[in-house]
């Protein structure tokens, strides 16, 4: 493997030493021995609310994460993304072959998603938001598959990109293709962080991941990952020239995501749902091509509200590790300056700017409708997000799509991908992955809503109806109200 670093928007992306970033790791947790200690001691007595649910492993890994993510000093924007976008070397029983989709020479991406959002605006608001269309640009994304030969050390052949894509495809047994969407906020993380999730899910479903590397914000605002996204779909359907893989059935491809990703997961949904309703097609190198839907969307924790405006985002701050809007509010002069934040001009969201906030790509609670959408999975916690989760499954068995619906009892944001050898997320890996072979494979998806309980896994069917936490009214009422009420925590404290 190549030692040059890699340019990823801008920031260098180091192949990183693994034996001196665990050395920094353990030099970071030394100050935190005395939270690991307390929540260790209260674990252990009973007396803290998290071990009804979590195993003390499982809980202590929240409280740090939490302490993280909720510091008295932040650093900047550049400096975050440097820290989650390191090319870690690839060892270990997982095929990565990097591939990037070359950028179309016409404007027919950028044509077909300017309609969508204008399309889906709503025609209430007073004038149209200005839209600053992107350029569409080439999308790297990894091939990732199952290496069932390696071992923890193994080490990618010395071969090239194509050969690794051919050597992976030996081992594939499915044609199931999740084409996944990492999270982190819009603006963190890579399809390197997420490589045990998607090589997992891979394995389980027997097929493979094509896991993109979209751009990021605020260095690269909405719509840009959308398209990214698009891009990569039509990639999949209609490989350009030089492209590794056939041209892959609508059929046998699934989209993913967690948190953010969840979010671009179905925004690319919403997207193709509205090409249909319009009765578009999309120029796509060169010739008029129709979009079909995918055999069904899988995510994890999608955040479908980017306002943070639902009740749950403030009263199950004890269960989880992100923290509430208002700390995020209350630490953020402290972030130094840097070249993608703030922006210029200024705008209040690192993803989108402020007069599309309330956009339904971009906040997706607000989307008129999901009828005709393929059948849909979803595993969520007692998390921030839950309300506007539930919400929004709810929202898709109204409109007469097949959901599997999955809430884990007690259990934080996108939990499976933090906790995979303990019971719970390898019990929520199993129903995701399972989903996808489904769908794949052309079975019929019943809907079902189930509370599954922590440590026993005891499984509670839930009746949709009393789901919902509240009707799509009051949800925009309260998004709007949070925008005009500002960001400040004085004003979120008044919703």
């Amino acid at each position: 493997m190549s030692s040059e670093p890699k340019t990823y928007e801008g920031l260098k992306q180091p192949v990183v030493d693994i034996n001196k970033d665990k050395l920094g790791l353990i030099r970071s947790l030394l100050p935190k021995i005395p939270l690991v200690a307390r929540v260790a001691l209260f674990h252990i007595l009973g007396l803290s609310e998290q071990s009804r649910y979590l195993d003390l492993r499982s809980e202590i890994t929240t409280a740090v994460l939490r302490a993280y993510l909720s510091p008295s000093k932040l650093i900047s924007i550049s400096a975050s993304q440097r820290l989650t976008i390191q090319d870690v070397e690839v060892k270990g029983r997982i095929w990565v072959s990097r591939y990037k989709c070359p950028a179309p020479s016409d404007r027919g991406i950028q044509d077909a998603v300017a309609s969508a959002i204008e399309g889906l605006q709503s025609p209430k608001e007073d004038g149209k938001p200005e839209l600053k269309m992107p350029k569409v640009v080439g999308v790297e994304a990894e091939w990732q598959g199952y290496r069932a030969g390696a071992r923890r050390e193994t080490r990618l052949p010395d071969i090239s990109e194509k050969e690794k894509y051919d050597e992976m495809m030996k081992e594939v047994t499915t044609p199931a293709t999740i084409l996944y969407l990492h999270g982190g906020a819009f603006w963190l993380m890579d399809p390197a962080t997420h490589r045990p999730t998607t090589k997992t899910l891979a394995k389980m479903c027997g097929g493979r991941c094509y896991s993109v590397r979209y751009r990021l914000a605020p260095q690269h605002a909405f719509p840009a990952a959308l398209m990214d996204a698009l891009v990569s779909y039509l990639g999949l359907l209609y490989p350009p020239p030089g492209a590794f893989h056939d041209p892959i059935p609508a059929e046998h491809i699934v989209f993913a995501g967690d948190s953010a990703g969840g979010n671009l997961a179905l925004a690319l949904i919403q997207t193709l749902l509205e090409f249909h309703r319009q009765g578009a097609t999309v120029l796509w190198q060169g010739e008029q091509r129709s979009v079909p839907l995918p055999a069904g969307a899988a995510v994890s924790s999608p955040w479908m509200d980017i306002t943070h405006s639902s009740p749950s985002c403030e009263t199950n701050a004890s269960h989880d590790y992100l923290p509430p809007l208002t700390t995020q509010l209350a630490f953020e002069p402290t972030r130094p300056h840097c070249a993608a934040w703030p922006s210029t001009p200024p705008r209040t969201m690192i993803y989108a700017e402020d007069a599309l906030v309330t956009h339904p790509l971009v906040s997706l609670l607000l989307a008129p409708s999901w009828h005709g959408a393929p059948p849909l999975y979803m595993c969520t916690g007692r998390e921030l997000l839950a309300d506007e989760d539930k919400f929004t499954a709810t929202r898709f068995h109204e409109d007469g799509v097949p959901v599997v619906y999955e809430e884990y009892e007690g259990m934080p944001h996108c939990f499976a991908l933090l906790f995979a050898n303990m019971p719970g997320g390898k019990r929520c890996l199993e129903g995701w992955a399972g989903f996808v072979r489904r769908v794949v494979d052309g079975e019929k998806v019943q809907s079902s809503f189930t509370l599954i309980k922590a440590k026993t896994l005891d499984e509670v069917e839930v009746e949709p109806q009393g789901l919902r936490p509240y009707e799509q009214q009051e949800i925009r009422e309260r998004v709007e109200r949070r925008m005009r009420l500002g960001w400040l925590p004085e004003g979120a404290a008044k919703l």
